[in-house]
């Protein structure tokens, strides 16, 4: 589905996607980044990643897929260290539960020539870290996209198959209407 995938954040969604994504060959490299050594080290101990790095524009350089699952605090941050290195036709999504924020701070710090796609899985468990992840933790779930008039339909395609891919059941919505009825 994907050449290269970029992890920024690989805790309990992260570590369940890549996990995902290394079962069914979804992608052909996952490139994981964290801010702790003690995280890249759970990364590489579990096999989450190929390569680890607690840089996001190295992560992100050359990837299809970026898949941004940080706290929403972090978004503006790596926004702006990623948009240098996305490759035209690139993906950025995200995890995070509030929409319009991920919009604001994520998405505007997208280059015209990649393309965001906010996303909300609606899963989890009281567990976080790499070690707290499992392929299974979508199946039967709802993961809600919030495009807006300027996403692209086909990164929002790819996004919908992959979480499709993962189990989840998938629907759009506004960002609005899913920070109002879930965040």
């Amino acid at each position: 589905m994907f050449e290269r995938v970029a992890f920024i954040g690989m805790g309990l969604i992260g570590s369940s996607l890549a996990r995902v994504m290394l079962r069914d060959r979804l992608a052909e490299e996952i490139v994981a980044c964290a801010r702790r050594p003690e995280t890249l080290a759970a990364i590489e101990r579990l096999g989450l990643a190929q390569r680890t790095t607690n840089d996001p524009a190295d992560a992100a350089r050359e990837a299809d897929l970026v898949v941004v699952a940080t706290p929403l605090s972090a978004y503006a941050a790596i926004g702006q260290a990623i948009a240098p290195v996305l490759k035209p036709g690139a993906i950025v999504t995200d995890v995070g539960s509030t929409k319009q924020s991920a919009l604001r701070d994520l998405g505007t710090a997208i280059p015209p020539h990649a393309h965001f796609v906010a996303g909300h899985p609606v899963a989890g468990t009281e567990h976080s870290g790499p070690e707290a992840g499992f392929a299974e933790l979508f199946v039967g779930r709802w993961c809600i996209l919030t495009p807006d008039e300027s996403t692209d339909p086909g990164a929002v395609e790819r996004v919908s198959r992959l979480w499709a891919a993962a189990g989840m059941k998938v629907v759009t919505m506004t960002a609005e209407h899913n920070d109002k009825v879930l965040a």
